[in-house]
């Protein structure tokens, strides 16, 4: 199989990695319109390179291609990887433009339109949606997600990455990010209040603080609140029932819960072998993003119907996520 990598920034690279490390009799290539990009990946990796999408697109020995580039750019590379007869893994998409047309194309042309959900491969997220759906008691949650925005990136400014655009901003990807798995576990969303503010300094046009109740269709509730204002990175969130009380706090080693025969918590360890990048926040593991991979790849050989998350899902997350950014503060809305 011949498959190529648009986009060698931070996840182009990892996608990259992770494709070489596991999948040894795949070829891929990468594509980045900066020189510096390319002879960066050529020399990492020892693979072929092209500085324009459209040169790769003309071939035709090959067979999908990842989309890793900033994602306003996402639709127009989606309906040129599928009328070039490539199936397609794209990271998240903030925006929604394109997404009728290109489920139609891909429909059209029979192929795969794959759409990353990290959140939904992690074992932690596997096992709090088992535990919540073999309880017949209404569940709530807490959940905090914060993020000093500048370290996002540490190595170059938050003004010339994509999150500091209020069209896909950093709030915005955190919402997402999680809102997919919340609703999965929880279930389509009836209500939601939310209050917003911002606390920063930093240059942006949008709130940098967003607290947001939930209230499920099935009649669980939850606070969310995101930010990109802490200075120490934390996801920690709360699930909670007359049975289940789980903590976490994002890592691997911070996934807890209460065992009520001794009465006090313990330690959930559910993985064998913890792949991690050192460059990246203690929260940011590799074995979800080798899942979503290795599902896509048997999604291509027949061996799975599709991933975990759709575009016509991800639609129902990004519209909610409007209404977030568009109603006035502590305004209440149904969905």
């Amino acid at each position: 199989m011949n498959v190529g990598v648009i986009g060698l920034g931070s996840m182009g690279k990892r996608r990259i990695r992770l494709i070489k490390e596991n999948f040894p009799e795949i070829n891929v290539v990468g594509i980045d319109n900066s020189d510096e990009r390319c002879n960066e990946v050529k020399s990492l990796f020892n693979i072929d390179v092209f500085n324009d999408s459209n040169e790769f697109f003309n071939l035709d020995n090959f067979d999908a291609v990842f989309i890793s580039t900033p994602p306003l750019t996402h639709s127009n590379l989606i309906k040129q990887a599928l009328n070039s007869n490539l199936n397609v893994f794209t990271e998240i998409n903030l925006v929604s433009e394109g997404y009728t047309e290109n489920i139609d194309l891909s429909n059209e042309n029979e192929l795969v339109l794959f759409l990353s959900s990290t959140q939904l491969y992690r074992k932690e997220i596997n096992y709090i949606d088992s535990q919540v759906q073999d309880s017949d008691k209404v569940t709530n949650y807490i959940y905090h997600i914060g993020n000093y925005l500048p370290d996002w990136h540490p190595w170059e400014s938050y003004k010339n990455f994509f999150v500091g655009n209020k069209k896909t901003n950093g709030c915005r990807e955190i919402l997402a990010i999680e809102l997919p798995w919340i609703v999965n576990v929880f279930g389509n969303i009836e209500k939601l209040h939310v209050s917003k503010n911002k606390i920063t300094d930093l240059e942006i046009d949008y709130p940098d603080s967003f607290f947001i109740n939930i209230i499920h269709e099935n009649g669980s509730r939850g606070a969310l609140i995101v930010d990109l204002a802490s200075r120490k990175a934390v996801r920690n969130l709360e699930i909670i029932n007359e049975d289940i009380y789980l903590s976490w706090d994002g890592t691997p080693q911070g996934f807890e819960e209460f065992d009520f025969d001794v009465n006090e918590m313990k330690k959930l360890n559910l993985y064998e072998e913890i792949s991690k990048e050192n460059d990246y926040n203690q929260t940011i593991i590799e074995n979800a993003y080798l899942e979503e991979i290795k599902d896509f790849f048997s999604v291509l050989s027949g061996n799975a119907e599709c991933g975990l998350h759709s575009f016509e899902k991800d639609k129902y997350i990004l519209d909610i996520i409007d209404r977030i950014e568009e109603i006035s503060d502590s305004e209440v809305f149904e969905v």
